[in-house]
């Protein structure tokens, strides 16, 4: 039987990334509708992006149904585990989290295997990575995480993108050395939210605001 690994990869992140806006949408008090296509927006919008600047045809999410699976299972998942809406913050990060390191290796493969130059491919496989999680938060009226200057959220994308690329090009990227590099991502993501760590801001002298609000 062959596994068609990107594809199931992909999958994968879209159902993480689905479940993380499902679990937002219960938060915001959205009903099963909104649910499932806050879902959908954050599973599949980043793909959406990555497949129209390959151009190569339709994006993977209109052109293969299955796509549309992970985010009805999040929606239904959500709606029948959840028992604290308000509690459940943590796992929104973590399966954000999980979506973000799955996405910026799957993006950064898909535009090298397309013949970008690599910096090229490290772009795209951030924009994978973070443009589904822009529109959940915009769509759900909050500050975009990849904006909140007490978070890291492109950075470790970078990360991911820049290892997959290394890899790719010593010939060494594989299922096995690609979940090193997933893992490596969601690590750096969960340690961030746990210790608080931040980029430096975009004007040094904002510093002390920021550190009196906090």
């Amino acid at each position: 039987m062959h596994l068609d690994l990107p594809l199931i990869l992909d999958l994968l992140g879209v159902f993480f990334f689905a479940v993380s806006g499902s679990l937002l949408a219960a938060r915001k008090g959205f009903d099963i509708v909104g649910s499932v296509l806050l879902g959908s927006m954050v599973g599949l919008g980043g793909g959406v992006v990555r497949d129209i600047v390959l151009n190569q045809g339709p994006p993977a999410a209109f052109a293969n149904p299955v796509y549309l699976l992970p985010p009805v299972v999040a929606a239904a998942l959500v709606y029948f585990t959840v028992k604290n809406v308000q509690r459940s913050g943590r796992l929104l990060f973590m399966f954000d989290a999980g979506g973000l390191a799955l996405f910026c290796i799957t993006g950064t493969l898909k535009a090298l295997e397309s013949g970008m130059n690599p910096e090229a491919s490290i772009l795209l496989g951030v924009t994978t990575a973070v443009g589904g999680g822009i529109l959940r938060d915009v769509t759900a009226n909050d500050v975009p995480r990849v904006f909140d200057p007490k978070d890291l959220y492109a950075i470790p994308a970078f990360v991911g993108a820049g290892l997959a690329t290394g890899l790719w090009n010593l010939g060494w990227l594989n299922l096995a050395t690609g979940t090193v590099a997933a893992v490596v991502v969601f690590a750096l993501r969960m340690l961030s939210l746990r210790y608080g760590w931040h980029a430096p801001l975009a004007a040094r002298s904002w510093a002390p605001r920021l550190a009196r609000r906090r």
